[in-house]
């Protein structure tokens, strides 16, 4: 990857609270690289209390083209969008934004899209399955939806917030009535279990999913892409099951993200 690095590059942050674990500046730069933009994608450590002032100056500046929104920015990403997708809305958050030429933010969340393509890139068709998914937070909303659109027969929601649980539960009964339901941390009877929380990230945390649990048949995800095996997807593959790393949902999305955030979607 030959990056330039002038006065005209143009400068994509991805913002998060932390921001090490991030594998996305150089493979992003690098499709940049690979279209001929003049680009680069940078790491920003933003805290959630300085994030209204970080996006206000990422606005001010002409060279920033666009925005990427990680852990935990991406339901507050919203507020600032001005031109979010349906998609997004009916997640409540936006990843990804591109700056229009009148200062103005398009956005919208491609971690639903990104996740599925990854399962399906692993070989897994969610189409006619049951599925768990735990946490509809930033990202799970919008893969809580998209497990929906590509035709699971039924989709069980737990998150430790009972209230958010219920409040997508209910959007996504509008939509696809008869279909979704709460569900609990067991992943018995299930084809597919996602996680879809940062939980699993941090040394010493503790399993988002009774992981022990597992049977051979069924499909696990995570979206965390540090450590690339989390303890949960350890002991997934020691129980036989096939698994994605949260790398493969980061590798199924990030043409897609570039796509947005160059405001070429």
């Amino acid at each position: 990857m030959d990056v330039e690095l002038n006065g005209e590059t143009r400068l994509y942050p991805i913002a998060g609270d932390p921001i090490a674990q991030v594998k996305s500046p150089g493979l992003l730069t690098g499709i940049l690289v690979a279209r001929g933009i003049n680009a680069l994608v940078v790491p920003a450590h933003v805290a959630p209390k300085d994030y209204a002032a970080f996006v206000a100056a990422m606005t001010s500046m002409p060279n920033v083209g666009g925005l990427i929104a990680t852990v935990p920015h991406k339901q507050a990403t919203l507020a600032f969008c001005d031109h979010p997708t349906e998609r997004a809305v009916f997640a409540g958050s936006v990843n990804v934004m591109h700056k229009r030429e009148d200062g103005t933010w398009q956005g919208d969340n491609t971690d639903g899209q990104g996740y599925m393509n990854g399962v399906a890139a692993c070989g897994f068709e969610i189409e006619g399955k049951r599925a768990l998914l735990v946490g509809v937070g930033g990202a799970g909303a919008a893969i809580a939806y998209e497990i929906l659109a590509r035709g699971a027969a039924y989709l069980a929601i737990h998150d430790v917030d009972a209230a958010r649980r219920d409040a997508t539960i209910a959007r996504l009964e509008g939509r696809f009535p008869g279909k979704v339901g709460a569900g609990r941390a067991d992943p018995t009877g299930y084809d597919f279990i996602g996680n879809a929380t940062p939980v699993g990230m941090r040394e010493g945390d503790p399993l988002p999913i009774e992981a022990e649990k597992y049977q051979s048949h069924q499909f696990v995800a995570d979206s965390i892409t540090k450590p690339e095996i989390t303890p949960q997807l350890q002991i997934a593959q020691s129980k036989g099951c096939a698994i994605m790393p949260g790398i493969g949902m980061f590798n199924a999305q990030a043409d897609l993200l570039v796509d947005v955030m160059t405001g070429r979607a």
